[in-house]
């Protein structure tokens, strides 16, 4: 549920604050100084949510800035991005993350976080910038001389510093600058929110049955392979679990026996690897019989009529036409409930209606009951095939009356937009129920085994339609990370 968006004004005098934040250098009855600040719930769940907070500054320049709040209500932030974060009860302090610490006259910022929260969930009373009061106006008069000082520059944050490149955004970062933050985020190569330092996935070796957790190479960066490497040399491993970075807990586990639960079997470790951004890296290289799903209904995942968006990097050269390759929304009940249950990134080459042109493989949607090239079960003209080595697949549905299917070259270009219209006859409204799917149908591997096969680099599902700026901003990051 989106709350709108709160404007809260105040007014500051910007002051130099403990901690290494900087301050202005003309004195204070010169300096002109102001600040607003805007905080919205992008996303609401049982027991969690979503949220955005921009920074506007109205006076003169400032290097480095500090924002405090209280929750009134016993929130508490579990994740934060373009930002560090310190809580104490209810007091929240947000520092910049260094490359977001200068802000001219005029100039916005943002960041945003996922909390927690039991039972309300009101918007903060009131913030300060720096250690002073804001209330959206300007004090003082401006100053041709009021500027940052050289001498004041900000502290470096856990995850930048002046001597080191900043890390840029991630695609979870750009959804949750658009509106649409993540509910689950999943890959095997890399981290997809610029802050993320935690573990990507988890191998199984055969000689023992040992597990290791396979994280990135540091906050922002690609996985650390070696340390797959080290931990199956002189044996076979599988990939059993892969983590939700998004902090929704929404990993993935193997569908099978001592996984997920079904018939199904993990994908081996090893079976293609890659180089991302200059290093190596592992895909999640699925082939018939092998599937993930999690059910993450109460996780975050959007249910029934919900707006969703998500996306996913594959690969063109390793598909076939066995239901079904989807990365997306299923039933939690493993079964075919019905038109509109599911609404999944297809893709592969099976011509589920018949009518189709060339051999594919294609973008399509799984929404059950079938997967659809564009708003009908006519073949949509305007869909193509995707051959590249590295294929970035989108899909977007705002659960009543219009979906979008997009794809493109993850390795350079932009997306080309499939399909942008109406939902096909029978599915609306949508009716998910918020599971996860990953590698398979969604009533595949519960009583049986995936048919299908592909490769999974990375994704993730947003809460809310993403804009078509947000996800040409997706695709951008994709083909800057350097798959080869």
């Amino acid at each position: 549920m989106k709350v709108p968006r709160l404007r809260l004004w105040l007014a500051t005098g910007l002051v130099a604050v403990a901690g290494g934040v900087g301050a202005l250098t003309a004195p204070a009855a010169h300096a002109a100084t102001g600040c607003r600040v805007d905080y919205s719930v992008t996303n609401q769940w049982p027991g969690g949510f979503g949220a955005n907070v921009s920074i506007t500054n109205l006076g003169d320049p400032i290097n480095g800035w500090r924002l405090n709040w209280s929750f009134s209500a016993g929130q508490t932030v579990t994740q934060l991005w373009n930002g560090s974060m310190t809580q104490s009860g209810a007091q929240v302090t947000v520092a910049d993350a260094g490359y977001n610490g200068t802000l001219a006259t005029g100039a916005s910022t943002s960041f945003g976080f996922n909390g927690s929260w039991n039972g309300t969930n009101p918007a903060p009373a009131s913030f300060t910038l720096n250690g002073a009061a804001c209330t959206g106006g300007v004090t003082g008069s401006p100053s041709p001389s009021a500027s940052a000082s050289p001498s004041a520059s900000p502290s470096p944050s856990p995850s930048a510093s002046p001597s080191s490149t900043p890390v840029a955004s991630k695609p979870c970062d750009i959804y949750a600058a658009g509106g649409t933050p993540c509910v689950a985020a999943h890959s095997t190569t890399r981290a997809l929110y610029r802050s993320y330092s935690g573990n990507l996935y988890q191998v199984r070796r055969s000689s023992d049955n040992a597990t290791r957790d396979i994280g990135v190479l540091a906050a922002g960066g690609t996985a650390n392979a070696a340390a797959q490497d080290s931990f199956c040399a002189g044996t076979t491993c599988v990939i059993t679990v892969i983590y939700d970075q998004s902090g929704h807990g929404n990993d993935v586990a193997y569908q099978g026996p001592g996984g997920a639960g079904g018939k199904d079997t993990p994908a081996t470790a090893t079976s293609e690897s890659l180089t991302v951004g200059g290093g190596k890296a592992y895909s999640l290289y699925i082939k018939p019989g092998n599937s993930y799903w999690r059910d993450g209904h109460l996780t975050g995942v959007p249910t029934g009529s919900a707006p969703e968006g998500m996306y996913m990097v594959t690969s063109g050269t390793h598909v076939n036409s066995g239901c079904c390759f989807d990365y997306g929304n299923s039933e939690t009940t493993r079964k075919a409930d019905g038109a509109g249950a599911m609404d999944a990134i297809y893709f592969g080459t099976s011509c589920w209606f018949g009518g189709c042109s060339g051999s594919g493989p294609w973008v399509q949607a799984d929404l059950e009951w079938g997967l659809y090239p564009g708003g009908s079960s006519s073949w949509n003209p305007n869909q193509r095939a995707f051959t590249s080595k590295f294929v970035t697949a989108m899909l977007k549905n705002n659960g009543t009356s219009r979906f979008a299917i997009k794809g493109g070259n993850a390795q350079s270009g932009g997306v080309t937009t499939l399909w942008d219209g109406a939902l096909p006859p029978g599915y609306s409204p949508m009716k998910k129920q918020g599971a996860i799917i990953l590698g398979s149908g969604g009533d595949c591997c519960a009583t049986n085994t995936n048919l299908s096969q592909g490769t999974f680099y990375e994704g993730a599902i947003v809460s809310g339609y993403p804009s078509d700026a947000t996800e040409n901003a997706v695709q951008a990051n994709v083909t800057s990370a350097g798959y080869r």
